[in-house]
This record gives structure tokens, sequence and C-alpha cells, in this order.
């Protein structure tokens, strides 16, 4: 297999990290999307990263297939429960971080337009999204010590690399103050080998 995508992509960054606790061995090649010779649209017709390209040939996309795929290649360290409520409330952990994340990039592009192309409604838009987004997730959280159940799960990969994200491109977004909670969290997933072996660096 082979993995497609680019260092600070924290979509790419939540595959690297389930390769990393399921001990998947798998060949990594960076790519960005946003270049013009970048060979992502041949795999993914959206152009979009990560794309895993399997032994057979055929190529995936989407974090949350991707991860899917992943989970259930080997029972070592299974991130995702195999079905019932507790699957989907993980599943549920997930697509609120990449939400996030998805209304903050928006932020973050927009930010990078000519200033007098930028909608400033447009951004005041996505950035609360985010600011729901997180409250929620500090309020689910709680005082637990993961994101989901008694354990480490998917759940936690996904807010982990949605924080970290943040903190990389929108650093005066300060969510680590106000939320402490989500904060901790961070700061424990963030000794865990997976993540700092895949910690984005300002490019």
């Amino acid at each position: 297999m082979k993995l497609l995508g680019s260092l600070t992509s924290p979509f790419v960054r939540k595959v690297r990290v389930v390769m990393a606790e399921k001990r998947i061995e798998c060949e990594f090649e960076q790519h960005d999307p946003w270049d013009e010779a970048t060979p992502i649209p041949r795999f993914n017709p959206l152009g979009k990263v990560p794309v895993l390209l399997m032994d057979d040939g055929t190529a995936l996309f989407d974090s949350r297939v991707i991860v899917e795929y992943l989970d259930g290649l080997t029972p070592v360290s299974r991130l995702i429960p195999d079905n019932g409520r507790p699957r989907v409330m993980v599943r549920r952990w997930e697509a609120l971080a990449d939400g996030v994340l998805e209304a903050a990039i928006a932020v973050y592009r927009e930010g990078k337009r000519p200033s007098t192309q930028q909608s400033s409604a447009w951004i005041e838009r996505q950035q609360r999204k985010v600011t729901a987004g997180l409250e929620m997730m500090a309020e689910e959280l709680g005082e637990k010590s993961w994101c989901h159940g008694e354990g480490y799960s998917l759940a936690d990969i996904a807010v982990g690399c949605c924080l970290g994200w943040l903190s990389l491109r929108l650093p005066d977004l300060d969510w680590a103050s106000a939320h402490p909670n989500l904060k901790r969290l961070y700061d424990k997933l963030s000794k865990r080998p997976s993540f700092s072996d895949t910690a984005p660096s300002q490019t």
C-alpha cells in the first residue's frame, strides 16, 4: 500500500496515526494537492488528500473511509467498536472533529485571499461553526479521560488531529485557554509516539 498526502493535512495525519497505532507498514508519498502538477486527481477526482493506493490498484479516499478499512485489516489496537451505539458514537466524534476542521480550513483559506476579495460574512459564519464545535467537544468530554468509553479510540485521534491543526494554522483562536479539558486531552495524546512522530510543522 501507498499513502499519498501532505504533512500538514490533519486528515492525512489521522490516517498516519491510525497506521502507527495498528502497526501497519505503508509507504508515504508527499504531495501538495494545491500544486498544479499533483497526481492526486488521477486517483481522487475530488483532488483531495489523503489517498490510499491499495495493492490491487484500487484508490481509497476520504480519511473516514480509509481509517475504517485500516482498522479492519488487523485486530491489533482496535480503534472503532464493532457495531451498535458505541460504534456510532465514536464515528460521531470523528464527524464533529472533521466538521470543525472543514470550517476552520475554510477560514484559513479565505484569509489567504487578497483582503479586497475576502468575505467577512463567510469567515464569521465558518468561525461560528468552529466555536460551536469546540464547545460541544469540551462539554461532551467533560472530566473524562477519553472522548468515548474507558479507552483510547478513533474519537481521540480525530479530536487530537483537529486540535493540532488549529494550533498550527489558527493560533490566535487559542482553543486551549478556552477549553482546558481539551488541552489536557491533547497534551496526553501528544505524548504518544503516533502523535509525536506525525506532528505537523509550519510550512
